[in-house]
């Protein structure tokens, strides 16, 4: 017996209001007679094909040169193999560019902020907060933040917090209803508390129940994570919206990343605030009303997701059926299969959430991330989705299975080497005359090749940081022009180290979910700084091939190319050291990496600093909850 049965569970809730919530069939289309009529824009068509047919015809240019270069006796088994790894890896590098172009033309050609959305019925919505042993005093000092800033603000639309706890820690438990207490007795809105005993289906079977039992109770409903923190006028926007809209199902709003203070962190804040919001708007405009859904900071309507959106478990080949994992794709795929438009509005202000501290804990949660993603292969024949829809499961996918294509490109270039005569394994020799002869490497049409390929990966940031120019306040939120350009060096020559450490860790995550091992579905929030000796287990695979690579470099039977990943993966022990350290300590490094939020720190994330604060002080004096 789960030795927690015996800590009475809290309940502080409103009566409840059913409401049923069913289980889809993904082998029967499904239409649902309460969405309404309404039109797909005609014109996102376009958008689609532009950046489809950029990212084939960059794609085709760069094959059809790879295949002149390595036909010139006849093109073997492993040089097809080569070019079709590269045109692989090469068409998702490209749909990225044409989907920045887009995202660059689509803010270039807006004229004017688009006006608030007329008054519409007012919304009673539901802030859903589901946890699973987090730190109770950032949840609910968070959630004492947007309470307040509700309250000041005055809108149109009524909100009501939800602290849905699926903790199993004791002591955890504990601590999170103490806080909750406090929330309660300072909330100038209502706020409400379950735990459940057994965590049936984890986050999906979390939200389900809150659905069951009091979703009738509420028009829509906004879903927060642990971490994250939403303005009231970006809770009121999203509601406003989704009011003015009854074809609307969810709609998705773009969280910026804030409170980094390791190295590692501030390079992902920095990055996502600087370069995201540039593919965001090319995002935004090819999916039009079949957007997606990151299971976060997005608003649903409560009905839809009850009657449409139920997730039945995949089929297995022995036993109960497999929980499906990155459910949020999925659900944004079901409510657009049954009529409902899936929106995506980049432009919403006030949506922050935190990233990983380090690189173990990104790493982590990117094997969580991938064995979910990778289930979604098995739902690209589901019955009724839209081909957007389609695509965003099948791109998920890709995310992850484009690092053993990256893997198998370093294995082919390492086992080549220097060509003909000074590689690991000699392909072709007078002995097998009927293979033809390896183009070197190092050669300049492949260091051009090279250098073709890295300019594509870097292109989007370009014209990110460069349109940045262009805003109102210029690099001035950054810290200034030239803080701005340090940053973006510094941002991508780290980029640069860690990627080779990331791309061994993703293969990783991708062999883990094929073997069956996946990983914990437990986020790691704050953990604090790594030890060395679990630095040297974690990263012992990507140190060890990086040895390989350099014994292989100075027996001269790689090419020096290959120097830079090499010594990354050799490297990738100290380099996941120094990404955790704690840079915003130090009064020389603490505007490194800087952005808008750290230039001018929004009036929400303040206020969040205070209210955790307060937790925090109460948690070290129970007593002082009662006074």
């Amino acid at each position: 017996m789960d030795h927690l049965t015996a800590i009475p569970p809290l309940c502080v809730m409103p009566p409840e209001a059913p409401l049923a919530h069913r289980g889809q069939d993904f082998g029967r289309r499904y239409r649902d007679e309460n969405a309404p009529a309404w039109e797909a824009g005609r014109q996102v068509w376009a958008p689609r094909a532009t950046v489809l047919t950029v990212a084939a015809a960059l794609t085709a240019g760069m094959v059809a040169a790879l295949v002149v270069w390595l036909d010139a006796g006849g093109l073997g088994w492993i040089e097809r193999a080569l070019i079709g790894l590269v045109g692989f890896t090469f068409f998702w590098i490209s749909f990225g560019v044409a989907t920045a172009a887009l995202g660059l033309a689509t803010r270039a050609l807006a004229s004017a902020p688009a006006a608030a959305p007329p008054l519409a019925q007012p919304l009673r919505v539901a802030l859903l907060m589901p946890v699973h042993n987090e730190r109770p005093e950032a949840v609910m000092g968070n959630a004492a933040a947007m309470l307040e800033d509700i309250a000041g603000l005055k809108g149109d639309h009524a909100f009501e917090f939800f602290v849905l706890s699926d903790s199993r820690d004791p002591d955890v438990i504990a601590e999170e209803e103490r806080a909750f207490a406090r929330l309660r007795r300072d909330a100038p809105l209502p706020v409400w508390y379950r735990r459940r005993t057994l965590n049936t289906d984890r986050k999906i079977g979390n939200l389900a129940d809150w659905i069951g039992r009091w979703g009738g109770r509420y028009d829509a409903l906004i879903v927060l994570d642990a971490d994250s923190l939403m303005s009231a006028e970006a809770l009121e926007t999203l509601a406003a919206e989704m009011a003015a809209d009854p074809s609307a199902g969810l709609i998705q709003s773009l969280p910026r990343l804030i409170r980094a203070r390791t190295l590692f962190a501030r390079l992902q804040q920095f990055s996502s605030g600087a370069y995201g919001w540039l593919l965001a708007e090319g995002l935004s405009s090819w999916a039009g009303q079949e957007g997606n859904y990151w299971g976060h900071n997005a608003i649903i309507r409560t009905r839809a997701f009850a009657q449409c959106a139920g997730l039945p478990r995949l089929r297995a080949l022995r036993g109960e059926g497999k929980l499906i994992l990155s459910h949020d794709f999925v659900e944004a795929g079901l409510l657009r299969r049954a009529g409902w438009a899936v929106r995506f509005l980049p432009r919403i202000a006030g949506s922050y959430e935190e990233s990983p501290a380090n690189l173990v804990e990104y790493a982590l949660r990117d094997r969580r991330w991938c064995h979910g993603n990778l289930q979604h292969l098995r739902l690209l024949c589901a019955r009724g989705f839209h081909p957007v829809s389609r695509f965003h499961l099948f791109a998920g996918a890709m995310a992850y299975l484009m690092a053993p294509a990256w893997f198998a490109l370093l294995v082919i270039w390492a086992i080549l080497g220097n060509g003909e005569d000074a590689n690991v394994i000699a392909y072709f020799t007078p002995a097998n005359p009927t293979m033809p002869v390896w183009p070197e490497i190092s050669g300049q049409q492949g260091l051009g090749m090279l250098v073709f390929m890295y300019l594509a990966l870097l292109s989007p940031k370009l014209m990110a940081a460069f349109a940045l120019a262009r805003q109102p306040s210029g690099y001035d939120a950054w810290g200034g022009a030239g803080r701005f350009w340090q940053s973006f060096a510094l941002e991508i020559a780290m980029a640069v180290a860690i990627a080779p450490v990331l791309m061994i860790q993703q293969l990783v995550a991708v062999l883990r979910s094929v073997t069956g091992l996946g990983g914990d579905w437990t986020p790691l929030r704050g953990q604090g700084p790594i030890g060395w000796l679990q630095l040297v287990r974690f990263h012992a695979l990507e140190t060890l091939l990086g040895a390989l690579l350099v014994a292989g470099l100075g027996a001269g039977l790689i090419s020096v190319w290959l120097l830079p990943i090499a010594a990354s993966l050799l490297l990738a022990v100290p380099l996941s050291w120094l990404g955790g350290r704690d840079v915003a300590a130090s009064s020389r490094t603490a505007r490194l990496l800087c952005t808008p939020e750290m230039t001018h720190e929004p009036r929400i994330v303040t206020m969040a600093t205070h209210w955790r604060a307060r937790m925090r002080d109460a948690a070290a004096d129970p007593d002082r909850i009662a006074a």
